[in-house]
């Protein structure tokens, strides 16, 4: 089979950071689904896992964390899919990635696809709508019916792939959601997601928050610089209020006052969590996947692809990491067919 593989960790602007290679197929076992692969989409963790270090692979690596296909065969305890179904899903980060026209993903991480969503705009989906619903209904344990009601919502880094489903997903809940941008074009997605305000990160929040009429928010998801924004949301949350993070710091952050004194709730989400350490519940994110999908085909949540580069070949990846890596990605880009 066709696959996209690293064997060192390299500069996306060398040609050997990402190879076109030839791969074994995988076959189905347990709970397993062998998925043909129709369309993949990148996002940070991508970039971040291929960053360049020493470590030299033995055998070829394949990345990819986001895919929608056409499932080919199943394992012998698979119950809930069965040959042809259409589906979509993150995946595991320990194990080979979706960038590879055959790949193996435990059912009880998988949904069937939206089906008013073509391959690309499903593949655009399912990591940023686990990390976004995982955020705000699990970790901060928000009601997805109306547990935002009455309350502000800041969302840090709103027309990334995360923010761009949290702004959608806090306004479903009831919140109202202030997000930050800071070019027009970034500005006018948030808006048109639903975002009630937007304002600039480059600039303080408090004062752009006060000119609005808000001393505090209830709560913030901070998707860009954690270490940047950690001292000014301290003061801006409201007693009991929550923080939600996704970006590893850089250096130790102080959770001393003011969050201890307002007794703020502090947030990891990783979405690989449940598939690496195989939790009690980690059928939780096919029902999540199931719900998002559900709710796009009701037409309550848009899907965020921007662009889809064709075919999935090392060029466009390699391409599509560059442009994660700029830094001024708007929702998401995706890969579609071999």
């Amino acid at each position: 089979m066709k696959a996209i593989a690293l064997t060192h960790y390299l500069p996306i602007d060398d040609p050997q950071s990402l190879l076109d290679v030839e791969l074994d197929p995988p076959v189905a076992q347990g709970r397993d689904l062998l998925v043909r692969v129709e369309a993949v989409s990148v996002n940070p963790v991508d970039t971040k896992v291929r960053a360049p270090k020493p470590q030299v692979e033995a055998q070829p690596k394949v990345l990819g964390y986001d895919a929608a296909g056409v499932v080919e065969a199943v394992g012998a305890e698979v119950t809930m899919f069965r040959p042809g179904d259409a589906v979509y899903y993150a995946g595991d980060i320990t194990r080979p990635g979706s960038n590879a026209q055959l790949q193996l993903v435990d059912e009880r991480i998988v949904a069937r696809k939206p089906g008013s969503l073509d391959f690309a705009q499903a593949a655009a989906l399912p990591l940023t709508a686990l990390t976004a619903w995982e955020l705000l209904f699990e970790r901060m344990g928000y009601a997805f019916d109306g547990g935002g009601a009455g309350r502000i919502l800041l969302v840090i880094g709103g027309a990334g792939g995360v923010g761009s489903i949290a702004i959608q997903l806090a306004r479903l809940a009831g919140f109202t959601v202030v997000a930050t941008a800071s070019r027009e074009e970034t500005a006018q997605w948030c808006r048109e997601l639903g975002a009630s305000h937007v304002v600039d990160h480059r600039q303080p929040l408090a004062p752009q928050l006060q000119a609005l009429g808000f001393e505090h928010v209830d709560a913030a998801l901070n998707l860009a610089d954690t270490d940047r924004y950690w001292t000014e949301l301290g003061e801006l949350l409201a007693p009991q209020g929550h923080v939600g993070l996704i970006v590893e710091p850089a250096g130790a952050l102080r959770i001393g006052d003011p969050y201890k004194a307002k007794c703020i709730g502090i947030h990891w989400e990783m979405m690989f969590a449940r598939a690496r350490y195989r939790t009690a519940d980690m059928d939780e994110q096919g029902r999540i996947l199931a719900r998002v999908a559900a709710l796009v085909d009701e037409g309550r949540l848009r899907g965020t692809l921007r662009e889809t580069l064709s075919p999935i070949d090392a060029a466009n990846l390699r391409e599509a990491h560059r442009r994660l890596e700029s830094g001024r990605s708007i929702g998401k880009l995706a890969l579609a067919g071999w």
